[in-house]
């Protein structure tokens, strides 16, 4: 009809949401349990993800009772199990003349209904979220897609996606990027800690241990007068976290050769060593002073680093997912927008004292020289283990049942 010109609306590109929608940044186990456990309680959830597929990445293995115990409900914890080995015990050794101490986390059976370390490949909790995931009708997942800003205006929080300049909106924008978190930037949080100075070379080996070392339990960290080591023994695989001497640059460390070397010197009637991966890396001690500006958040490693030692670090982020996921639907079921204070309130003091401060006791005591301080570190520990009450409090601190406590009490 001639009355009327032809005319083309250009619209920006958006993505309009329904409400009652989180945006989470990052799909490793974080991400993905605080996309699951909003998902179930009805939330919309897109996940934002730069790699193509989940990482199999040698990476996080031990996953500590009251974990297990959050994820018991939805079932995913008796997959974990049935794909992990579980661990009654642990031990702290001495390589030469193997004395040791065992703790045992049957004593937490009234507390837990897992009163044991599960090692367990975290690829497989992220492959079994993801799996459930892309089951649900209100969750999207993009893959292979990287976020060039993030902010916030009035009541929505946004991501530009880079290339197509894409930019997508909700009610909540979640970074669990990483340590180098862009949200965590754009809250505007400093990330105050410092590196330890040792490397730490991760490596996979079907060897079997139980035979060089008498009454090896299934988790042990080893003084070693040249080098400390520890052992953790999953399904197929032994996990050797090691720390090298020789002082050359990391690539070097991570070299097969010199890493068979290292075991040879650990283990010279061992013959050699199949080597299944290897991972170098340097470990942070970092905390993120605020988690929330508004409707930006942060949890899992883009708010906390620490030293691997005990294993705290993907639990406590994933307890970082579980209390997250209840307070945004709360506030997005209509309680007041203060409800959300207290994410930080409860998980970073607790991050704080009981995975950072214990996880870097757990590095100092494993840096003891000397046969007589590591002798004398070790009749104390003895004793403690002796003693069922301060065994108790102490199993109850190392895997992480108290630490949760005190959140539910400063909530």
């Amino acid at each position: 009809n001639n009355k009327f010109k032809r005319c083309i609306v250009v619209i920006p590109p958006s993505i309009m949401h329904p409400s009652e929608h989180i945006i989470i940044m990052g799909a490793g186990p974080v991400g993905l349990t605080l996309a699951h456990q909003a998902a179930l309680q009805g939330v919309n959830v897109t996940v934002l993800e730069s790699e193509a597929q989940v990482s199999r990445q040698l990476r996080a293995s031990t996953f500590h009772p009251p974990t297990l115990d959050l994820l018991a409900p939805s079932g995913i914890t008796q997959v974990l199990i049935d794909k992990g080995r579980i661990t009654p015990s642990w031990q702290i050794r001495l390589h030469e003349g193997g004395e040791h101490v065992t703790f045992d986390l049957s004593v937490l059976r009234d507390d837990t209904g897992h009163p044991y370390r599960l090692q367990c490949e975290q690829l497989v909790l992220s492959e079994e979220l993801e799996r459930r995931l892309l089951t649900l009708p209100q969750v999207t997942m993009l893959r292979g897609v990287t976020v060039e800003s993030v902010g916030q205006v009035l009541n929505r929080a946004w991501v530009t996606l880079a290339g197509s300049g894409e930019r997508l909106e909700c009610d909540y924008l979640v970074g669990c990027d990483g340590a180098h978190s862009i949200v965590r930037k754009a809250i505007g949080a400093s990330f105050e800690g410092s590196v330890y100075p040792d490397i730490n070379l991760l490596v996979t080996t079907p060897f079997d241990f139980d035979g060089l070392l008498p009454d090896l339990a299934g988790v042990n960290y080893i003084w070693q007068d040249s080098g400390n080591y520890s052992l953790l023994h999953l399904p197929n695989l032994w996990r050797i976290s090691l720390h090298p001497t020789s002082g050359q640059p990391l690539e070097a460390e991570a070299q097969p050769k010199r890493i068979q070397r290292r075991l040879q010197e650990l283990f010279p009637d061992a013959g050699p060593f199949d080597l299944a991966e290897i991972r170098p890396y340097r470990v942070h001690k970092r905390l993120a002073s605020r988690w929330r500006l508004n409707r930006l958040l942060i949890a899992g490693d883009a708010a906390h680093l620490n030293n691997p030692k005990g294993g705290m670090g993907m639990n406590g982020g994933i307890h970082d997912a579980f209390c997250l996921a209840d307070l945004l639907v709360q506030r997005l079921n209509g309680a007041p927008d203060a409800v959300l204070d207290g994410y930080e309130r409860q998980r970073l003091p607790v991050v704080r004292d009981d995975i950072i401060g214990q996880a870097d006791k757990n590095h100092s005591r494993m840096q003891l020289q000397g046969l007589e301080q590591r002798r004398q570190s070790l009749a104390e520990l003895q004793a403690l283990a002796d003693d069922p009450q301060r065994a108790y409090d102490y199993l109850r601190r190392t895997s992480m049942l108290e630490g949760l406590a005190k959140a539910k009490a400063l909530a």
